[in-house]
């Protein structure tokens, strides 16, 4: 088989290499679009991380296509609709950062209640006042937990040991769970009325769109904290803003934002395509997020150490292989 992996860091190399012992293979460290996928349409196997937009108008590029093996748990970014009609295989990552994604939320709540950013920027510059830096204490605040699936239960055991009380929510409620790690279920509605500090831990899916809104702010404590380390789509990016600027939200943790790839990249905002295909709206929303000193942003990175990127490739490698010997396993859609 051909096999192109795209988005690769030269480090990542090596672990791929054994592949091209039994097969012919490409490592790219570009991302995949549709302006360049007519170059490797004679892959059998393509990889790629998040930033490649796997849609139909680059996937029906590809002449032979059998296999996409996503460097990730998430496969929003990929067309999964034209591959179960095409017969292409989809595999995922689908445990390699519950643990870092988890140590990333305290990351962002520690920032917050302690003020952490702005503190460290004015000891940078020499200005050791402790004006305006007053924080609060984790222990003793109610946390809902919106999914609690394997990285939303390594939330909850961290968020126990800073002595919070926690609260949760999933369409799938599992007592045993809940009595095992010490929290208790409760509806969408009493989570989001009763934490302090809200933490979302869900796929992104048609069903997770925008699943935290104006409806959704006007149920929550006023001064509430929101960490979002999930998907940017979960979150309705113009109700953030309005939900900041009225206090309803007193900050937020965000790893993720909407057309995150695109806010990169902002200067594409000038050709049209971009003008076309993309929310202004919510790119603006995104743009205004950035520069607000109550919400910190992280660029997409809370899976990001040396440990969970060795996950994802071992596994990444594994799925290639497993399916060339036609056992594949970690497969996310049903292909004719």
């Amino acid at each position: 088989m051909k096999i192109i992996a795209f988005e690769i860091e030269p480090w990542e190399k090596d672990a791929f290499a054994n592949l091209g012992e039994e097969h012919t293979l490409v490592l790219l460290e570009s991302k995949l679009t549709a302006a360049n996928a007519k170059d490797y349409a004679d892959a059998d196997v393509i990889s790629t991380f998040i930033f490649s937009n796997l849609d139909e108008n680059v996937l029906e590029q590809f002449d032979h296509l059998k296999l996409i093996a996503t460097r990730s748990t998430g496969f929003d970014h990929i067309a999964v609709d034209y591959c179960n009609d095409e017969g292409i295989t989809v595999c995922n990552v689908p445990d390699y950062g519950d643990h870092t994604v988890a140590e990333h939320v305290f990351g962002l709540l520690l920032a917050i209640s302690h003020n952490i950013v702005e503190a460290a920027n004015r000891t940078r510059r020499g200005d050791f006042s402790l004006s305006g830096l007053r924080g609060f204490d984790l222990q003793g605040k109610t946390l809902g937990v919106i999914g609690t699936g394997s990285i939303g239960q390594c939330v909850i055991k961290i968020a126990k040991g800073f002595g919070m009380h926690v609260i949760g929510y999933d369409v799938r409620p599992d007592e045993k769970l809940a009595e095992a790690l010490g929290f208790v279920y409760m509806s969408m509605e009493d989570t989001l009325s009763r934490s302090d500090i809200l933490t979302l831990h869900v796929p992104a899916n048609e069903k997770t769109y925008h699943l935290i809104s104006d409806k959704e702010f006007e149920q929550m404590k006023d001064g509430m904290i929101l960490i979002n380390t999930a998907r940017g789509s979960i979150v309705h990016i113009q109700a953030l803003a309005r939900a900041l600027a009225d206090g309803k939200v007193a900050a937020a943790g965000l790893d993720v934002l909407p057309d995150e790839p695109t806010i990169r990249e902002e200067y594409e905002l000038l050709h049209s395509f971009f003008r076309e295909k993309h929310d202004l709206e919510t790119l603006l929303a995104g743009h205004i997020l950035l520069r607000l000193r109550n919400v910190i942003i992280t660029p997409h990175n809370a899976f990001y150490t040396q440990e969970a990127i060795g996950r994802i490739i071992d596994t990444t490698v594994l799925n290639i292989k497993a399916f060339a010997a036609g056992e594949a396993i970690n497969i996310v859609n049903k292909p004719k």
